[in-house]
């Protein structure tokens, strides 16, 4: 028997079926671009309003004096400009955060990874989220109230505010990125290199050493750029618990102010808008853009070059 030719009305239906589908694919392709093009439009306009409000403040202080002179007082009467004490502070700060945080981290990764059996890592995985979830004001009490007079046991001359003590407790705050980012990065590693190692003799420590954890550092180093940024841009910790003193040091055992502590306590005071002095927080906010900037671009490099590699 002849074969039955499409009917003209079953034609129809299938253009209008396969428009509707364009239709609906070009529909979610433009949320997903609109939405990628908000986060660029809304970073762009932060970097300009910071650039706008700072090139109002360098015109009353120079670059020079910014970026060398020691002494930040902005609020006294005789007013120092030197941004060093504040990037000293922060630096040594998240130093201290990161000493805890990435080695850390890092171990605990490898053992929910490689070592833990299946029900201990579904307990441990909800409470390093839950220790990620608490505020950070409830962090710096608990540096200012309990981790500090902890320290003066070990270190009688330890002043009440510290460096030590916020840099601590900042690196057990950060401690859950780390690890939920570098495990992720891990179990993404493929299962027949894990395999092949195992048939060259290897133990699951010299695997998860030697074979997973180079595999998988293009995550690794994404996770602790994301702990470096995250110790950085802390605020609370180290406003309560560090002294919030511009003070040029670099021994943690002291108290000093960070970038993000003085934009805080100049955003809360009374300040008249358009002052010298209150234009100084977008000038300290580009300097923390830039160094958080330096950060991502080292990490991207470092993503890069080991995804060739691996």
């Amino acid at each position: 028997m002849p074969k039955e030719l499409p009917s003209k009305k079953n034609h129809v239906g299938e253009l209008g079926y396969s428009y509707r589908r364009k239709l609906h694919e070009r529909l979610i392709e433009s949320i997903l671009f609109l939405s990628a093009l908000l986060s660029v439009v809304i970073m762009l306009a932060i970097i300009v309003m910071l650039v706008k409000e700072s090139v109002v403040f360098f015109q009353h202080v120079s670059i020079w004096e910014f970026l060398t002179d020691t002494q930040w007082t902005p609020l006294f009467d005789d007013a120092h400009y030197g941004i060093l004490p504040l990037v000293a502070g922060t630096v040594v700060s998240s130093a201290v955060a990161l000493l805890v945080a990435l080695p850390l981290g890092t171990i605990i990764a490898i053992y929910l990874s490689e070592f833990a059996p299946f029900t201990v890592r579904e307990i441990a995985k909800p409470f390093l989220e839950l220790l990620g979830g608490i505020p950070t004001v409830v962090y710096g009490y608990f540096a200012l109230l309990f981790v500090t007079p902890l320290l003066q046991i070990i270190f009688p001359e330890l002043p009440g505010f510290s460096l030590l003590s916020a840099g601590l407790v900042m690196g057990i705050m950060i401690i859950p990125y780390v690890s939920s980012m570098t495990e992720d990065a891990m179990r993404a590693v493929p299962m027949h290199l894990r395999e092949g190692s195992y048939a060259m003799g290897a133990t699951r420590f010299q695997t998860a050493i030697r074979v997973v954890t180079p595999a998988a550092f293009s995550g690794i180093a994404a996770a602790y750029i994301l702990g470096i940024s995250r110790a950085v841009g802390e605020t609370m910790v180290v406003a309560i618990a560090a002294g919030m003193q511009p003070n040029l040091t670099w021994n943690p055992m002291e108290p000093a102010a960070t970038i993000t502590a003085y934009i805080v306590q100049v955003s809360l005071g009374d300040l008249p808008h358009g002052s010298v002095g209150y234009q100084t927080i977008f000038a300290a906010g580009l300097t923390l853009l830039l160094i958080t900037l330096v950060f991502n671009i080292i990490g991207h490099l470092l993503r890069k070059r080991y995804r060739e590699i691996y």
